[in-house]
C-alpha cells in the first residue's frame, strides 16, 4: 500500500511529490508521457508559459535555477494593456521568464527522487474508500490496474477528477475556457499583451511570443460562441498590425477562477487538493505557477507531522494564500470594471514609455 498517490504531475504535482518522497511511500502518475522528447506528440498545456515574479521568488525559496532548455526567447520584460473598448493602451515594466512548459514539467517532474513510483500515460478512472484508505483504478496502455493507498491527492487541474468525486455539495470556482493557438509570427513585437474587450471575455485575452511563433489565447465563458469569439479576436488584432501567419496548433483547456475564498476546497478526512484542483489561481490574471507551489508546500509541511489531521493543518497553513485571493478579487475591478479601468489608463499612472 502506498502512503500518498498524488494525481497529476503538474508544477503542483511534482514539487509535493519531491518534498514527501524522503518521509513517505509516494505513487505518482500523469496521462501525458512527460518525456521531454521532441517525438512526443503535442502536449503542451494550454498555458502562456511566463513565470511571474512571484512564482520565480519561491522556486529561489527552494533553491532551484532553472536550466536553459526550458527556455523560450525572447524574454519579456514588457507587458502592453489594451482597453479595446475605449481604445486605449499602455505598458507596465514587469519581470517574465518565458518557458516552453512541456519542457518545464518535466523539468520539475525530473527532480522528484526515483524512490517514488512515477508512471506516465496513465489515467485515474475512479477511487473508493476501503479499509485503511483507498482503492485507485487507473488505465494505463489500455489495461485497467488497481492500487491502495492511505491519502490521495488531486493535483489535476482545474478540471480535476478528483475534486469531481470528493467535493460535490462545495462551491466551485467560475468556469472558463481558454482556447489558445500557436501561430506563425516572425514579426512578433518583445512583450506580452493583454487585451480587454467586454463584448467578448469579462476576463481577458493576450498574445506572448514564442521564438517564432506567437501565442494568441482568450478566456471565455462556456458555451458563448467560443469559436467566433475567438476568430474575432485574431481579426481585431490583424487590424492593428499584427500579422499573423499558419496556425500550428490549437489547444484548449478549463482554467477556475476563483471570485469567493468559499470557492477554494482544500479536501477532507483522507484526501486533499492542491494548485489549481483546490482553486488557487489568481482571479485577477489566472497566473497559477505561484500558487501551485506554495500549495504544494504548505501540504508537504502538513504531512511532515504525520499522515493523523495533516487535513486540518494543511487548511491551516494556507490562510496566507486565502488572503491572497481575497485581495486579488478587490484588484479585479481596477481591470475589469469598464470606468475604473478607463481611469487607470487613461491617467497613465505607473506606466513606461516604448520607443521604437
Amino acid at each position: 500500500m502506498y502512503d500518498i498517490a498524488i494525481i497529476g504531475a503538474g508544477p503542483a504535482g511534482s514539487t509535493l511529490a519531491r518534498l514527501v518522497a524522503d518521509r513517505y511511500k509516494v505513487l505518482l502518475i500523469d496521462k501525458r508521457p512527460l518525456t521531454g522528447k521532441a517525438s512526443d506528440p503535442w502536449y503542451q498545456k494550454c498555458c502562456g508559459g511566463l513565470l511571474a515574479p512571484d512564482a520565480q521568488k519561491t522556486l529561489a525559496q527552494f533553491g532551484l535555477g532553472l536550466p536553459r532548455d526550458v527556455l523560450v526567447d525572447p524574454q519579456i520584460f514588457v507587458v502592453r494593456a489594451i482597453d479595446q473598448t475605449h481604445n486605449l493602451e499602455r505598458y507596465y515594466q514587469r519581470f517574465y521568464i518565458n518557458l516552453d512548459r512541456y519542457r518545464f514539467d518535466c523539468w520539475l517532474l525530473s527532480m522528484v527522487p526515483s524512490i517514488v513510483d512515477i508512471r506516465l500515460g496513465t489515467s485515474l478512472l475512479a477511487f473508493d474508500a476501503v479499509d485503511g484508505g483507498y482503492r485507485i483504478q487507473m488505465r494505463q496502455k489500455g489495461k485497467i490496474y488497481e492500487e491502495r493507498t492511505k491519502v490521495i491527492v488531486g493535483a489535476d487541474g482545474a478540471a480535476s477528477r478528483v475534486r469531481r468525486m470528493i467535493a460535490r455539495n462545495q462551491p466551485s470556482p467560475e468556469k472558463y475556457i481558454a482556447v489558445q493557438e500557436w501561430i506563425e509570427c516572425n514579426d512578433a513585437v518583445p512583450y506580452f499583451s493583454t487585451f480587454f474587450d467586454q463584448t467578448i471575455t469579462d476576463f481577458y485575452g493576450w498574445t506572448i511570443p514564442k521564438g517564432d511563433m506567437i501565442l494568441v489565447g482568450v478566456a471565455l465563458r462556456p458555451k458563448k460562441d467560443v469559436a467566433g469569439k475567438f476568430k474575432k479576436i485574431k481579426q481585431s488584432l490583424a487590424r492593428q498590425g499584427l500579422l499573423l501567419g499558419r496556425t500550428v496548433a490549437k489547444e484548449g483547456a478549463v482554467i477556475n477562477r476563483p471570485l469567493a475564498i468559499n470557492q477554494i476546497y482544500t479536501g477532507a478526512g483522507g484526501t486533499a487538493l492542491v494548485g489549481e484542483a483546490a482553486g488557487w489561481i489568481s482571479p485577477s490574471s489566472a497566473e497559477g505557477f505561484s500558487y501551485a507551489f506554495k500549495s504544494a508546500r504548505c501540504l508537504a509541511e502538513a504531512l511532515h507531522h504525520g499522515l493523523a489531521g495533516f487535513n486540518s493543518r494543511y487548511a491551516r497553513n494556507t490562510r496566507s494564500l486565502r488572503i491572497n485571493i481575497f485581495l486579488k478579487n478587490l484588484k479585479s475591478p481596477f481591470m475589469y470594471n469598464n470606468l475604473l479601468r478607463k481611469l487607470i489608463l487613461g491617467s497613465g499612472l505607473n506606466s513606461v514609455k516604448v520607443i521604437g
